[in-house]
């Protein structure tokens, strides 16, 4: 049997949360939404749908992934495989079983949901998203010699090699620190095509001037910090 979990970080997502969870395939071991900071009633309805729910108080994307990886290390039944799912419903949570498969039946150690454009509803990304996703991809294969076109956040990975990657990135830059660490040490990785549609709520990151521009510079300075390590 294999134990997968997952990881929601979730901020002000009470219109989302419960039909993220409610999509989930019912077989996964354990749903996991890390409420950062939410003023609504993210919290309540995340609870109310089944999930097991903690609280970060430290806003930012890779503190509420950091908190739910503190978490799994606490426990005393196994994890096997994690996913990263957004709490917007944006993503499909119905294909987590696609996303796993590689690892499951390929011994895959990192699968990303790769939003390519023919499976996007109109408007689903924003154009500073797409360009940044090219952007970081395009250096990432440059330096990197990667294969990846996507920093989508619906992945999933075994969780023994996450736990050596290290994690540390507290904000924007986690995707991307993922996919730079998963390089540098050599695990095998691949993308799956999957569904993407226009989030319920407004986004948190892309929504925003700010949020656009903290989110390129966290991503580019890691890629700029690894090509020199």
């Amino acid at each position: 049997m294999t134990y997968t979990r997952v990881i929601i970080p979730a901020f002000n997502e009470e219109g989302s949360i419960a039909k993220v969870i409610h999509d989930i395939p019912s077989h996964i071991s354990e749903v996991i939404v890390v409420d950062n900071q939410s003023t609504d009633e993210t919290f309540k309805q995340a609870e109310s749908a089944g999930a097991t729910v903690l609280y970060e108080g430290k806003m930012g994307y890779g503190h509420a992934c950091l908190k739910g990886l503190s978490y799994l290390k606490e426990l005393r039944e196994p994890t096997d495989i994690v996913v990263f799912l957004d709490g917007d419903y944006s993503d499909y949570p119905e294909e987590m079983d696609k996303i796993m498969a590689p690892i499951i039946q390929d011994d895959i150690d990192l699968v990303i949901g790769a939003r390519v454009k023919s499976k996007r509803e109109p408007g689903s990304m924003t154009f500073p998203q797409i360009f940044g996703n090219w952007l970081a991809t395009t250096l990432m294969r440059l330096f990197f010699n990667s294969g990846f076109t996507d920093l989508g956040p619906f992945r999933a990975i075994k969780y023994k090699k996450l736990l050596a990657l290290k994690m540390e990135d507290k904000t924007y830059g986690w995707t991307v620190e993922m996919q730079l660490k998963a390089l540098k040490q050599k695990l095998t990785y691949t993308e799956v095509d999957i569904n993407y549609r226009n989030r319920i709520g407004e986004s948190k990151v892309s929504g925003t001037v700010k949020g656009s521009v903290m989110a390129g510079v966290k991503i580019l300075g890691w890629i700029f910090k690894y090509s020199f390590k």
